[in-house]
């Protein structure tokens, strides 16, 4: 089995989902704009300086669903992907994505951005695997909590690993390539065996230098 898997935020993405997103819902569902703007903007600070409070962050995001019905989440997150998200989807992103299908690859988004707002993300780029962690639902609500492992840091590694083992396979059995901008997917990339670094920030590129790993740029790639 061959498996590419995808980092989605700056990879191919040029936008962070969850930050959008988090400012998008904020919006429209009249929340404090200056409140929440300034916690966003402390976890994106956090993110950067490579100290990310993982589980201060999933609360706040499970918190901001848990907040609003279900019908208007959706009907949001409709609006949400049709406005913020299909205007920056580059034919080089699904072009990179068909390539390793073509090429007889599992093709997987592996994001840090949780599951409900992936998934219709991921099938906008034809990728039919999302791994990641889910908000929980009961009685047609989000209750603020979650299922699965924060798809963070070395959280990444073992989301695979329990995917993997899900379907019979342990990473011994595969070949994997794992592409992502951000020096905290290092855990993922030191696992795969072919990390391609994508728009890498400048922790990561020095990183790839160093190790001699490959590097991309979605227009040199389709160019190529």
């Amino acid at each position: 089995m061959k498996l590419a898997l995808f980092d989605l935020d700056h990879t191919l993405l040029p936008i962070d989902s969850a930050d959008t997103w988090s400012y998008f819902l904020v919006r429209a569902g009249g929340l404090d704009a200056e409140e929440y703007g300034a916690r966003i903007l402390e976890f994106t600070e956090q993110y950067r300086a490579g100290r990310f409070d993982v589980p201060g962050y999933v609360r706040f995001q499970m918190d901001l669903l848990s907040r609003f019905d279900l019908a208007d989440l959706e009907r949001w997150r409709a609006e949400f992907v049709a406005c913020h998200i299909e205007p920056h989807i580059a034919p080089q992103a699904r072009a990179l994505v068909e390539r390793h299908r073509s090429e007889g690859f599992e093709v997987a988004l592996i994001s840090g951005t949780h599951t409900w707002i992936t998934t219709p993300i991921a099938r906008l780029l034809g990728l039919p695997h999302v791994i990641g962690y889910h908000p929980e639902q009961r009685e047609g609500r989000f209750t603020g909590g979650h299922v699965g492992v924060p798809t963070y840091l070395e959280g990444k590694v073992t989301a695979v690993t329990e995917w993997l083992a899900a379907r019979g396979r342990t990473w011994r059995d595969i070949y994997t390539v794992f592409y992502s901008d951000s020096i905290n997917d290092l855990p993922l990339l030191e696992r795969v065996n072919e990390p391609v670094v994508t728009h890498g920030d400048a922790q990561l590129r020095s990183v790839a230098l160093a190790r001699g790993w490959r590097t991309l740029d979605l227009l040199e790639l389709v160019r190529a």
